[in-house]
């Protein structure tokens, strides 16, 4: 005798397990795929170790490797790996990253930018996919969800730098996406 309701809860959870693995393995290859053809900046293509790792003492210094000096009202102690023939007094210290580090945000938040628009792109065509997909149920919510997934992940990757009139304008869009796919193709039953 086969026992039905074990059966079946089984099935559920089958499907269950093939719609998170969709989800998932969509997004890895979303991530992987965007990374291999789009490179991420790097920190060190901005701000080479040879600026980082030097010691600047003085404010001329500084300002010449592109840093900001920034003046301190007491004397610091300064520990040298290295013989000081004369006792140097400093009086503030080098963000030496200063305009390096800005080019660097600036270029992560375009980058960011772009892999938000192509997230975009690509969870429209899954979610979309999905939708076209309705015969086979559970391969159908998986793309569904994994596109829903990767809309949240593109947002999550840029919201902090997106300005306000930006992120109610692709929430609009969305919404109306969204609305759309809704009406022309589910059909209430």
């Amino acid at each position: 005798m086969i026992d039905t309701n074990h059966t079946a809860k089984t099935a559920r959870i089958l499907k269950l397990s093939l719609i998170l693995a969709i989800i998932i393995v969509l997004n890895l290859f979303f991530n992987y795929a965007v990374s291999l053809l789009y490179k991420t900046p790097t920190f060190e293509a901005f701000c080479p170790i040879e600026i980082t790792s030097r010691a600047y003492t003085d404010k001329s210094m500084c300002i010449d490797a592109g840093g900001q000096w920034n003046e301190t009202t007491s004397p610091m102690d300064i520990k040298s790996t290295q013989p000081i023939s004369a006792p140097v007094a400093i009086t503030g210290y080098c963000d030496v990253t200063y305009t390096c580090g800005a080019q660097y945000n600036d270029a992560q938040s375009l980058y960011n930018r772009n892999v938000f628009i192509i997230f975009v792109i690509l969870g429209m065509i899954a979610l979309t996919t999905g939708f076209y997909m309705m015969r086979f149920s559970v391969v159908a919510l998986g793309f569904s969800l994994g596109g829903v997934t990767s809309l949240l992940i593109g947002a999550m990757r840029y919201w902090s730098d997106m300005q306000d009139w930006l992120r109610v304008a692709v929430l609009a869009a969305a919404l109306v996406a969204l609305i759309w796919l809704g009406i022309k193709k589910i059909k209430d039953e």
